[in-house]
C-alpha cells in the first residue's frame, strides 16, 4: 500500500513527495518521461507489504520500457495472473509486477480481472497514453486536476493542491450537503476530481493538447438470480468468503484485525485466526464516559472466544474536538459520519504493533444490514397514499427521529433516484438554500449516472437496486475514503476481505430474500457467521461503528462558538443564522449530530483548503 504521483507539463516542487510520505515512509521513486510530445513525472512513495526486497521499487518499468507503472494497493489474485505470463522472466514476487506485465500484455480490458484494492498509473510509452486506474469498488482514493495543458494526478489532495491554485465550487458544496459527502468525481473544488470506482481515465498523450477519456469497466450486477436453494448459497458463500480472507492474508508482514462488537469484523477475525500460525492482534476503540455505542466489552468477549490478542484505546469529548482538525486534514474532504474521529484512534493504536489490517467494512452494502433497505421492502406493501398518512401523522405528533422523518416522505416517491437521494440527504434543499443561496442540482444526476450504468432498472427490486448504488458510491466514497486516508495517515494498510471481487459477484446475484428480509438484513451472511461463532455474538443488537456526538453536541458550548464565529472563513460561505437554527434544533431534542458533524467539518476544512 503506497502513494502515488503524477504530473503533466507541471515542474515538480523538489520536496512533493514529502507531501504523501506516511503513505509509504519505507521508501520512494521518482522518475521522468518524455511521452509523446508531453513531459511526465511520476512519482511513488513505498509501504513495504509484498516483497520487502529492492525488486518491488517504485516506478517500475517493464525490461524494454515500453510500460512503466506507479501503484497503491493489493491485487490479491495476482498469483493467478503471473501463472497466465509463464513466457514472462520475474524480477521479485510483488503484486506491482505481476500488475505491470499482466496488463502491458492484455491491456485495458485486462484490469476487470484484477481481484483488489488498488489505484494506479500505467504508462503505454509505445502508444504514448497514460492510464489512471481505481478499483472496482473505490477502496482506494484517486484524483486529478487538469488546468489548460497540465495535469496532476495523486492520492491525495494536498499535493494537487500545491502545483495548481484552487476554488471552492458551491454547487459541489451543496451537494455535500445533500448527501453528507462528495460523490465521484466531485471534490468540493471547482476543478479537482476523483476518479470513479470501477473506472479508467485515460489520457492521449500522442497530440499537442491533452485528451481525456473516461471509461467505465466494472461489470454490470447479474439479473439472474442463481438457482441455488438457501442451503447450498450458505455453503457456497462461506466457501467463497474463506477464500477471500485467505487471499487477503497475503503479506510478507504481520496482519492484525480491527475489531468491533459486530459479527462483520467477528467473522472475518475468526476466518482469518484459524488460517494463521501466530495469534493475531485485534484492536477496537472506545469512549471513556458510558454510552450505548461503547464496543470495547462485546469486542473483549469475542477476542476471547476467537484466541485474539486484543488491544483497546478510549478517547473522551476532549481527544475527539482535539484531533477534528487533524482528521479533516486528513481526509481532505468533509464528511457527516461521526465515526472518523475514533477511526484516528484506532488506527494510531493499530500502527504501533502490525503494518496490516484486516476490516469488517463493505457487508452492510451488499447484503442489506442499514434501515433504509427496510424502508424498500416496506414499500411494496403500503399504498403512497398510507405512506403520506404516516408521514402528516409523524409531523402532527412531533416526531424528532432524523431517520424517520427522512424515510417517511421517501415513501411516498415513486422514482427511484428521487427516492434514494430523499433517503440519503443530510440536509433538504430548502435547508441548502437558507445555509448557501444556492440548490442542490447535481445530487441526482450523480446517483443516476450510476443508476443507468449498473442498469438498476432492470433489478427485480428498489433494496437491490439501493444496494447496489450504495456499493459504489456511498461506501466508496464516504466510509472507505475515510478509511484509507485515515489508516494510511498512520502508515497502516487496512483491507476488506468482504468486498472480495469474486465474493460480492456471488452475493449480487443472490435473491433479495437470501440477502434482506423484513426485519432482517445481512441474511445469508448471519446464517453463516452462527457456522463459525456463538449466537450471542451474531445476534448482539447492531450498534454500528459510531460516537457519542448526539449527547456531546447537546452538553458542550465549544461547537456552537465554533460555527457562530463571524471571523471565520466558513462564515463566508454558509449563513450564520441558518448555522443557528440547526444548533438549536438539536438543542430543543432533534437530534441534527450528522448535520453539526458535518458543519464543523466544513469550518476546519475551509480553514485550511479554502481561499
Amino acid at each position: 500500500m503506497c502513494g502515488i504521483l503524477g504530473l503533466i507539463n507541471i515542474d515538480a516542487p523538489g520536496d512533493i513527495l514529502d507531501l504523501i510520505r506516511h503513505r509509504g515512509p519505507d521508501s520512494a521513486g521518482e522518475t521522468n518521461l518524455r511521452v509523446g510530445v508531453h513531459d511526465v513525472f511520476l512519482g511513488h512513495r513505498r509501504l513495504s507489504i509484498v516483497d520487502l526486497s529492492p525488486a518491488g521499487h517504485q516506478p517500475m518499468r517493464t525490461p524494454d520500457g515500453s510500460a512503466v507503472i506507479v501503484y497503491n494497493g493489493e491485487v490479491y489474485n495476482h498469483a493467478e495472473l503471473r501463472r497466465r505470463l509463464g513466457e514472462v522472466r520475474f524480477s521479485g514476487h510483488s503484486d506491482t509486477e505481476t500488475v505491470l506485465h499482466f496488463l502491458a500484455k492484455a491491456g485495458p480490458a485486462g484490469i476487470a480481472e484484477l481481484n483488489g484494492i488498488f489505484a494506479f498509473a500505467l504508462v503505454d510509452t509505445r502508444a504514448a497514453k497514460l492510464r489512471l486506474v481505481r478499483d472496482p469498488f473505490g477502496v482506494k482514493p484517486l484524483y486529478y486536476c487538469r488546468q489548460g495543458n497540465s495535469l496532476a494526478f495523486c492520492s491525495e489532495l494536498k499535493p494537487i493542491v500545491r502545483v495548481m491554485r484552487q476554488t471552492v465550487s458551491t454547487q459541489n458544496l451543496a451537494e455535500l450537503l445533500r448527501l453528507r459527502y462528495s460523490p465521484s468525481p466531485d471534490t468540493l473544488f471547482k476543478d479537482i476530481r476523483k476518479l470513479r470506482p470501477g473506472h479508467y481515465l485515460e489520457i492521449d498523450l500522442s497530440e499537442s493538447e491533452l485528451r481525456l477519456t473516461e471509461t467505465p469497466y466494472l461489470r454490470v450486477p447479474s439479473t439472474e438470480n442463481l438457482k441455488l436453494s438457501f442451503a447450498e448459497a450458505q455453503d457456497r458463500y462461506a466457501t467463497l468468503l474463506g477464500e477471500a480472507v485467505e487471499r487477503q492474508l497475503m503479506s510478507d508482514v504481520e496482519v492484525g484485525v480491527l475489531l468491533s462488537g459486530g459479527v462483520d469484523s467477528a467473522l472475518v477475525a475468526q476466518l482469518a485466526q484459524v488460517r494463521t500460525v501466530r495469534r493475531m492482534k485485534a484492536f477496537t476503540v472506545g469512549f471513556s464516559e458510558a454510552d450505548a455505542s461503547d464496543e470495547i466489552a462485546e469486542a473483549e468477549e469475542t477476542a476471547r472466544i476467537i484466541g485474539l490478542e486484543h488491544h483497546a484505546v478510549r478517547i473522551g469529548f476532549n481527544d475527539f474536538l482535539d484531533r477534528f482538525a487533524e482528521c479533516v486534514s486528513t481526509i481532505e474532504e468533509p464528511l457527516a459520519t461521526t465515526s472518523i474521529i475514533p477511526m484516528h484512534f484506532l488506527a494510531e493504536l493499530a500502527a504501533r504493533h502490525v503494518k496490516v489490517v484486516l476490516s469488517g467494512q463493505g457487508a452492510d452494502e451488499p447484503l442489506g444490514g442499514y434501515r433504509r433497505y427496510q424502508g424498500e421492502l416496506v414499500r411494496r406493501f403500503l399504498p403512497a397514499t398510507a405512506a403520506g398518512l404516516l408521514n402528516a401523522l409523524a409531523r402532527h405528533m412531533g416526531v424528532r427521529s432524523d431517520s424517520i422523518l427522512r424515510a417517511l416522505p421517501a415513501l411516498t416517491e415513486r422514482d427511484d433516484v428521487r427516492r434514494f437521494c430523499k433517503v440519503y440527504e443530510v440536509f433538504s434543499n430548502e435547508q441548502i438554500r437558507d445555509l448557501t443561496g444556492v440548490e442542490d442540482t447535481q445530487s441526482a444526476q450523480r446517483v443516476e449516472y450510476f443508476y443507468d450504468l449498473l442498469e438498476c432498472a432492470a433489478l427485480p427490486d428498489g433494496a437491490a437496486r439501493m444496494m447496489s448504488l450504495d456499493l459504489r458510491m456511498n461506501l466508496a466514497d464516504d466510509l472507505l475514503l475515510y478509511s484509507d486516508k485515515i489508516t494510511m495517515r498512520h502508515s497502516l494498510e487496512c483491507r476488506v476481505p468482504l468486498l472480495d471481487l469474486q465474493l460480492v459477484r456471488f452475493i449480487e446475484s443472490l435473491p433479495t430474500r437470501y440477502r434482506v428480509r423484513l426485519g432482517e438484513g445481512k441474511v445469508i451472511h448471519k446464517r453463516v457467521a452462527e457456522r463459525a461463532l456463538p449466537s450471542s455474538i451474531v445476534r448482539r443488537k447492531k450498534k454500528g461503528f459510531m460516537a457519542p456526538t448526539q449527547r456531546w453536541f447537546r452538553e458542550n458550548n465549544v461547537v456552537r462558538e465554533l460555527l457562530l464565529d463571524q471571523s471565520s472563513r466558513f462564515s463566508s460561505y454558509l449563513d450564520r443564522r441558518a448555522v443557528a437554527e440547526v444548533l438549536d434544533q438539536h438543542s430543543r431534542g432533534f437530534n441534527r449530530e450528522r448535520h453539526i458533524f458535518l458543519l464543523l467539518g466544513l469550518h476546519y476544512w475551509m480553514q485550511e483548503f479554502a481561499t
